[in-house]
């Protein structure tokens, strides 16, 4: 069993997706509807990622514990997405020991939080 897919409410399709597409190599899927108001991505192992937000939509807000990770192969590759992140102009704590993990957090634009580590 693998997870198929995963659907987020974001407060900007557009820009969330940029997001991911650019630091976390997730791609639009073939053949799904891709607008202001819908975006399908899917990732290396085709878990497909459903960006939302209707016409109508409150703004996203999911509790405050609640994101997704992005797993890499090392330390290295973390801090390569920080520092890329950083050199960007986005504000983001360096990379941490915490729960076993070299992790660090970031808010993606859309309002999903994001844990990268390895």
């Amino acid at each position: 069993m693998h997870l198929n897919h995963l659907n987020l409410a974001v407060d900007d399709v557009v820009e969330a997706s940029s997001f991911l597409e650019t630091y976390f190599g997730l791609r639009p899927l073939e053949g799904a509807p891709t607008t202001s108001r819908i975006r399908i991505l899917r990732d290396d192992a085709g878990c497909a990622v459903a960006l939302m937000h209707l016409p109508n939509d409150p703004p996203a807000a999911y509790p405050e514990t609640f994101h997704i990770g992005f797993i890499q192969p090392d330390e290295g590759a973390v801090n390569a997405i920080n520092a890329r992140l950083v050199a960007d102009g986005f504000q983001v704590d360096p990379p941490r020991r915490f729960h076993g993990s070299w992790t660090f957090y970031i808010p993606a634009p859309g309002g999903v939080l994001i844990e990268v580590l390895a």
